[in-house]
């Protein structure tokens, strides 16, 4: 028998500390495509607030992975 009761603590906090980076990640691409609308021509408008609503897609998607992950290990 296998007694994992004491890595599963390890294992959870490296997949939030993984988790946690990769929003913070995200985030960053949020801010960063929020910039690139701001100062986009014009034409190019739709586009760059297109690509900046998939970057908040994404942000959001990591931040429900880091909800799961610390309704798991509460």
């Amino acid at each position: 028998m296998f007694i994992t009761s004491h890595a599963t603590p390890l294992f959870a906090a490296r997949g939030r500390a993984r988790a946690l980076e990769t929003w913070r990640e995200a985030a960053s691409v949020v801010s960063l495509r929020w910039k690139v609308f701001l100062e986009a021509e014009p034409a190019r408008r739709p586009l760059a607030f297109s690509s900046y609503m998939a970057a908040l897609d994404a942000e959001e998607a990591a931040a429900a992975e880091i909800a799961v992950l610390s309704d798991v290990t509460a």
